[in-house]
């Protein structure tokens, strides 16, 4: 993944390790997939950081642009996700498993700010809680390759909140 911009670069140059889950633990594919299709789920980033693409252009094009790209960055976490969750046995719909039911992604789920600091702090309260989410996790999985993996997803939430600051300097 290759995503560079000039002044606000979304991508981390670091790899992501291999998606293979030693692990067919039932629970551990229900977390990936509330990862996926959750009311805090990638697909909410991902949805949500097009929208801001959209409508930060062009008053704030470098900020769409960083947009767009993280966009595409999240994109790359859902399919890590998703490709978890399969390989333990779960479908990976955009869905999520709770009191034993499924329950389907909505665009419902995100807040849908118009002001940019407003974009902007909402962006970053949502990062900050992805994060907590998959800091839960990782305490509670007991599979290497999938808690290398929410590890190196979290460098990146971590890599979008400290833009989303930057870029609160520089309005």
């Amino acid at each position: 993944m290759n995503q560079k911009h000039e002044k606000y670069n979304a991508a981390l140059d670091l790899p992501y390790p291999p998606v293979q889950p030693q692990t067919q633990q039932k629970e551990y594919a229900c977390a990936m997939l509330s990862n996926i299709g959750s009311g805090n789920s990638e697909m909410n980033a991902v949805s949500l950081y097009f929208y801001n693409s959209v409508i930060l252009n062009p008053e704030y094009a470098d900020f769409a642009k960083c947009f767009h790209d993280i966009s595409i960055i999240e994109m790359h976490h859902l399919h890590i996700f998703a490709s978890l969750a399969f390989q333990m046995g779960a479908d990976p719909r955009l869905w999520s498993i709770q009191r034993q039911r499924k329950w389907y992604w909505s665009p419902s789920f995100n807040r849908y700010p118009r002001k940019i600091k407003d974009v902007l702090k909402n962006s970053i309260t949502g990062e900050m809680e992805t994060i907590r989410q998959y800091s839960r996790q990782i305490e509670n999985i007991h599979d290497e390759n999938i808690v290398e993996n929410l590890n190196r997803i979290i460098l990146d939430e971590e890599h979008h909140i400290d833009l989303f600051h930057k870029m609160l300097e520089d309005i």
